[in-house]
């Protein structure tokens, strides 16, 4: 049974109650206050009766009734001890006789009753007394009725018109109820069809449309079309998670397979040369030391780049994982001193240029030393790279609360649409494929320690002018003690 049913079935249940509660009270209500104006009638007219009692002109005893006119009133009196009935004048007239309880029954039989007479109702009123003759007491029974046909008729009448009356509203409402519980429900039913349609196809992009108030049911679809959005969001963040590590894998297979060609090739000509005899040989003992050094030195090299390859991707998995490492407060005028020193020993073809550093000193940021100096040469490095001939420059600025530490360089620069991509893994400008050696990790692996460190970085490029990279680390605003 669907819940629109049940619902239905329940409130129609529940007022089917009702309304059979209140029939019954309002057929009781009318009924009593029908049936006590008569009894009161009735008790009334006993006494009138009863006081009204004596003998008439020729020696019998005759009940005198009183009471309003237009009123059906009859009275009986039966004395037990005489065997005699005493009718009033109307029942005579219609030959009417009310059953007479037996003597020894009378006590029980005192009150009010009801009685069918040649088929028509009547509400009959009888009590037991003693009456006075000739000085002398018999028992006797005195029955006081009313003529009743008007009051069944129209509670016969109530009871239909209660009767039907409920039925068809208990009808109606069952109908219309069916009727508003569908159009309440059928927003579920957009529910269940999204749900439906989700779980048999891969399309998150689809909506549930509401236009209704704002109800639980709205509440309810708002919340779906956010769990839909939200479960969307993840799908295709997983989707992107998974097409990412699927070319992390294929480009890292790529890298690591050129070294290792270079590295078994080397090795299969050294193989060759010396298991070569010395007749037939074409190559003087000198000659072959000067390959075996060559070969030897590539292979040193592929395996040089292999173990920084694995450094790199070693990092870029301890970041995947959410690992962080230890910070400390660090002293930014050393740090820097430290890395323009050193930066100036690296390779290069162009100009290296740092700038003033006394503004920073007694300035600290919270981080780790190590980690901050690698992120900082793999900017160095990479400037050294794509700038041919030209300058590349190192200082630092102070913005508010934060420290920049600027690398710029007037080398190769970058296409703007190449911006976005640049810290991606494997990433290298199409210009530069196959021209600088690098397997594309640098910028990946700084981006990361940036983000470590609460800090963010800006790239300003243009192609064929140079690039310049600030980096926004926040300072510590209480110094430590030394």
């Amino acid at each position: 049974m669907s819940i629109r049913l049940r619902l239905t079935a329940w409130y129609s249940g529940i007022l089917a109650v009702m309304l059979l509660v209140l029939s019954a009270v309002i057929y009781g209500f009318v009924y009593i206050n029908t049936y006590g104006d008569l009894k009161s009638r009735l008790l009334s007219q006993s006494h009138q009766v009863e006081l009204k009692q004596g003998l008439t002109s020729d020696g019998s005893l005759q009940p005198v009734l009183g009471g309003p006119a237009g009123q059906s009133l009859f009275a009986q009196m039966y004395i037990y001890d005489l065997d005699r009935l005493i009718p009033s004048p109307n029942m005579t007239e219609i030959s009417l006789k009310f059953k007479v309880p037996a003597k020894e029954d009378l006590p029980g039989e005192e009150g009010f009753l009801q009685a069918n007479y040649g088929g028509n109702p009547f509400l009959i009123y009888q009590k037991g007394f003693n009456i006075n003759l000739n000085n002398s007491s018999f028992p006797a029974v005195l029955q006081v009725a009313v003529y009743t046909g008007e009051q069944v008729t129209l509670l016969n009448r109530l009871k239909n018109i209660l009767l039907a009356g409920s039925f068809a509203t208990l009808l109606a409402a069952f109908t219309f109820g069916l009727f508003l519980a569908r159009k309440a429900m059928s927003p579920i039913g957009k529910v269940i069809e999204a749900a439906n349609g989700i779980q048999t196809g891969t399309d998150l992009s689809s909506r549930i449309v509401y236009d209704g108030p704002q109800d639980e049911i709205g509440r309810l679809i708002e919340t779906v079309n956010s769990m839909l959005g939200r479960m969307e969001g993840f799908y295709t963040g997983l989707e992107e998670a998974y097409a990412t590590q699927r070319r992390f894998v294929s480009d890292a297979s790529h890298e690591l397979r050129t070294p290792l060609t270079t590295i078994r090739g080397n090795i299969d000509l050294l193989q060759k040369v010396w298991e070569m005899k010395p007749d037939d040989s074409r190559m003087s003992e000198a000659d072959v030391r000067q390959l075996s050094i060559e070969s030897v030195k590539d292979i040193a090299d592929e395996a040089a780049r292999m173990s920084r390859l694995v450094a790199d991707m070693l990092s870029l998995a301890r970041a995947d994982t959410g690992r962080t490492f230890e910070i400390e407060p660090v002293a930014l005028e050393p740090m820097m001193t430290e890395v323009a020193r050193r930066a100036s020993f690296l390779t290069r073809e162009a100009e290296w240029s740092v700038g003033e550093m006394g503004h920073l000193n007694g300035k600290y940021i919270l981080g780790n030393k190590d980690y901050l100096q690698q992120m900082m040469f793999i900017f160095i490095d990479n400037a050294f790279k794509y700038t041919p001939a030209g300058e590349v420059s190192l200082d630092a600025l102070l913005y508010q609360n934060q420290v920049g530490i600027r690398i710029a360089d007037t080398g190769i620069g970058m296409d703007k649409d190449e911006v976005p991509h640049i810290f991606d893994r494997f990433y290298r400008a199409d210009e530069s494929r196959g021209i600088t050696e690098g397997i594309g990790l640098g910028l990946s692996i700084a981006k990361w320690i940036i983000e470590e460190h609460g800090g963010s970085v800006e790239v300003v490029t243009r192609q064929g002018e140079g690039t310049t990279f600030v980096i926004w680390l926040p300072l510590l605003f209480a110094p430590p003690l030394e």
